[in-house]
């Protein structure tokens, strides 16, 4: 379709002061619109009947005519009966930036729970525009002579609607409820025998990319807002015996709608209930920093504060000079820079993901029983073996060993006695 691309910017607006339009468009890209034109206005409040002015609204008619376009798209989000007018005068379809997100995610589920994830979220947008997208409102039934039983007060339309979508939204609402319960049992028990690291960040900023170049997942990739709506987890090999379980998960962006963060909040359930967060950014893109402070709200939006977050600036390889990666380096002194897609400082990542999975290290002097060949052999490849010394029956070794190992060390059963211990406190990694 081809579409006009209009942006009403209000004192408060969030979008890029240097092009305001770039993430709408990417987004309408995305839908599969071709956009022909574009309008920008700006405004101390926005007009009520029209949110940008009968003039600017007759300007947009005639962009119309000449391009010979199809749909309207607005950066702001607007009410049903503004959207009525505009039509009006414009004589063609237009919407809002929360439907066309709606628009995109309904074309990208391919889950069944995607799928009744963005059904629920088109009808809690639907539900409270009924009344302006119904021009029909005259009784249905009753007060025509259409024969015995049919008279009396009868129903409008608009109601019939209404009961029809509340029993739809009572009924999805349930059906994903089931789903959210069996996930969150299945999400707490693969937490509690792995590492779990779940991977957030903006829309388009390459997590997808990176869970392929990690665990070999198969997740679909692509240079697309929004490519990922479901979550998918596989097991990530960091080596030396340790492994997490890596998910990726469905992308932010500025000024999501509250009804799509409330409908997604169960896919999101993986970044909620993981042990660490990789919160990846696209390092070249140059609203880097407002990204972040996007995929940082929401991550508190969504209950996913007291986890340990690794900042990891990603597509290192695209940028022109290392300026603005410095910049970044000096904010957050412990990200991490890296890219996805040729593997470059994937080494220091896996390093990073090391050290949370094994947790504070310290040095141990153990005892250990000469016939405990599964406690020996772990501390050998699991650990590093700084001294060993044979006494009687019994092994004497000192050993580098980190938190959660020594705990596995406890889960395995083994008898083993600890003669002494120093602590070693790991470089902090988190990204505030």
């Amino acid at each position: 379709e081809r579409a006009i691309l209009v942006a009403c910017l209000l004192p408060n607006h969030t979008a890029d002061p240097h092009d305001p339009l770039g993430e709408l468009r990417a987004l309408a890209d995305t839908a599969g619109a071709i956009v022909v034109d574009e309008l920008m206005q700006n405004r101390a409040k926005p007009d009520a009947g029209t949110f940008i002015g009968s003039g600017k609204v007759q300007e947009l008619a005639e962009m119309v005519q000449v391009h010979d376009a199809h749909v309207v798209v607005f950066d702001n989000d607007l009410t049903p009966s503004q959207i009525a007018k505009i039509e009006q005068t414009v004589e063609c379809k237009v919407l809002d930036r929360s439907e066309l997100i709606l628009d995109i995610f309904a074309s990208r589920a391919r889950t069944h729970e995607a799928k009744l994830q963005v059904e629920l979220a088109q009808l809690e947008y639907t539900y409270p525009r009924l009344r302006a997208m119904w021009s029909h409102l005259e009784r249905i039934v009753g007060g025509a002579p259409t024969g015995i039983g049919t008279r009396g007060p009868g129903e409008q339309q608009l109601e019939i609607d209404r009961r029809i979508v509340t029993r739809k939204r009572a009924e999805l609402k349930r059906e994903i409820g089931k789903i959210q319960g069996r996930r969150h049992r299945e999400v707490l028990q693969r937490n509690r025998d792995f590492f779990a690291v779940g991977l957030v960040g903006y829309t388009n900023a390459g997590k997808s990319t990176l869970f392929n170049t990690a665990t070999d997942g198969g997740a679909y990739a692509d240079d697309k807002l929004f490519a990922t709506l479901s979550t998918r987890t596989r097991r990530w090999d960091l080596g030396g015996g340790d492994a997490v379980m890596l998910s990726d998960t469905v992308g932010f962006v500025r000024d999501l709608p509250h009804h799509l963060v409330a409908s997604f909040k169960a896919t999101l359930e993986e970044a909620v209930h993981a042990d660490l967060l990789l919160v990846l950014l696209d390092v070249a893109h140059p609203r880097a920093q407002q990204h972040l402070e996007t995929v940082m709200g929401v991550l508190d939006q969504i209950g996913a504060r007291d986890q340990q977050r690794v900042l990891v600036l990603n597509k290192v390889d695209l940028l022109d000079h290392n300026a603005d990666l410095l910049v970044f380096q000096q904010a957050y002194p412990d990200a991490v820079a890296l890219s996805a897609k040729t593997g470059r400082g994937m080494g220091e990542l896996v390093e990073c993901l090391r050290c949370a999975v094994r947790g504070q290290m310290r040095i141990v002097r153990l005892a250990v029983d000469l016939g405990d060949g599964k406690t020996i052999g772990f501390l050998e490849n699991r650990t590093s073996v700084e001294d060993r010394q044979y006494k009687d029956d019994e092994v004497i070794m000192t050993v580098k060993i980190g938190a959660r190992q020594f705990d596995q060390l406890r889960a395995l059963g083994s008898s083993v006695r600890v003669l002494d211990e120093r602590i070693q406190s790991p470089p902090s990694r988190q990204a505030e």
